[in-house]
């Protein structure tokens, strides 16, 4: 450490420091979810009155910034999110005219932009750096690492409460350009307790994991749910995006091994984490969980050589012929495509034919009063999965698979794990279209 020290302090600036580095006309990609700099963030509109068109890019920006939040930033700061949080949709639910939404498929999302143009300042998070002179980027490396390579400035905010991880996550201190020392328990994410309706559908998800298989879960009531059905089975393994509690969990109960992967055998792989302060002292120093870029874990090419491949997702709502929205309804953007595409495509191609892609969601809305299952798509609404990549789904009334049936045979399928209330309507519906 001794021989980097010098080095190392002679970066060091402030937080406010960081929104003098902000200029016009310019890109600021920023890390994502538990990653997220949020004492630099929380600067960021400091460079208002001297700068004019700065696009932040964020995926599920954590808290709402003043940046973005405040209508008079309009035409200074634009947020453009890759996958909207609560934050985001506030804002434009306000009307703030600060906030847009970037298409993207997860393993895709950096290189595209990168192909639009070079970022002219990423800001990151990491640990403080080591004997060796290296920081870890801990919590997410999903497309951190290829915009920090790319980017004219890199800014790290150096937090000792991060925990060290493996994979792809280590950087040496020659190739940043500033750091920001800003200590703060890493943004957590309780889980959701399943209610009876997800456990269900948990139940049903499980019922199609043989042992062995390797898994994907996200975070929420329904993948929690499946988390907490799968106790009964064995050597399961993860090939993930997102690292969550209940992997963690698994893993401490000896249902998952990673033992039987035919990919990365013996490894938790995965390109983000976040969860509670118990997953992130699990996370420090563990060597059994790698860390690397979202190109290579979301790559369908890379998730179809994993065996018994099983991606487990959620959607609002699909339609008679199997498209499945996940991300919008109408033209009120909700959250993102994220890695569900990816997943699904990978997972249905899998090298030994057994892999399965799940999309599972409730079966009512609002309070029971409509369908998720719909003859079509309100207008406008955006397509997450194609109704080609579309596999198993799974309501709290059972599962049908649609792989390779024809469209009347589809709806008659999904009529089945509909609501019963919605059952008469949804097939008189099918009737009048032609679909049965």
């Amino acid at each position: 450490m001794k021989s980097f020290i010098n080095e190392y302090r002679s970066k060091l600036i402030t937080t406010e420091q960081v929104s003098d580095l902000i200029v016009s006309h310019s890109d600021i990609i920023v890390a994502q979810c538990a990653s997220e700099p949020q004492g630099c963030m929380s600067k960021f509109h400091l460079a208002k009155d001297r700068v004019q068109n700065v696009k932040v890019f964020s995926v599920l920006t954590l808290k709402p910034y003043d940046f973005y939040i405040k209508s008079e930033m309009k035409g200074h700061f634009e947020l453009c999110s890759w996958f909207h949080a609560p934050g985001s949709r506030q804002a434009i639910k306000e009307g703030t005219g600060t906030v847009t939404y970037v298409p993207n498929m997860l393993h895709r999302a950096a290189t595209d932009r990168l192909k639009v143009r070079k970022p002219h300042m990423f800001v990151g998070t990491c640990t403080p750096p080591d004997d060796k002179g290296f920081v870890s980027l801990s919590l997410g490396v999903t497309y951190e690492k290829d915009i920090l390579e790319a980017a004219e400035i890199v800014v790290l905010e150096v937090n000792d409460q991060l925990p060290r991880t493996f994979g792809d996550t280590q950087v040496h201190i020659s190739d940043v350009d500033y750091f920001v020392e800003y200590s703060q328990l890493p943004p957590t994410l309780p889980s959701p307790q399943p209610d009876e309706d997800a456990m269900r559908i948990g139940e049903h998800i499980a019922s199609l994991v043989e042992d062995g298989s390797t898994i994907q879960l996200g975070i929420g009531e329904i993948p929690n749910a499946a988390a907490l059905s799968l106790r009964h089975k064995k050597d399961l393994g993860v090939h993930t995006e997102m690292f969550v509690d209940s992997m963690m969990e698994l893993y401490e109960l000896g249902i998952i091994t990673n033992k039987k992967k035919s990919i990365h055998q013996g490894k938790f792989i995965c390109t983000f984490a976040m969860g509670s302060e118990k997953l992130y002292r699990w996370l420090d120093n563990n060597p059994a969980v790698e860390f690397l870029r979202g190109k290579y874990v979301n790559d369908p090419c890379v998730i179809r050589r994993n065996s018994k491949m099983v991606s487990i997702n959620t959607c609002l709502m699909i339609d008679f012929t199997g498209q499945v929205a996940s991300e919008s309804i109408g033209i009120n953007q909700y959250s993102g495509t994220g890695g569900q595409t990816d997943t699904a495509q990978g997972a249905i191609e899998g090298f030994d034919g057994l892999g399965k892609s799940v999309i599972a969601c409730r079966s009512t809305a609002q309070n029971r009063k409509i369908s998720t299952i719909v003859p079509v798509l309100p207008e406008g609404t955006a397509v997450t999965l194609h109704r080609s990549h579309t596999d198993y789904v799974v309501t709290e009334w059972g599962w049908v698979r649609l792989t390779g049936l024809t469209v009347k045979e589809r709806t008659k399928a999904l009529i089945s794990i509909a609501h019963p209330n919605f059952r008469s309507e949804l097939t008189e519906k099918a009737k009048q279209m032609g679909y049965l």
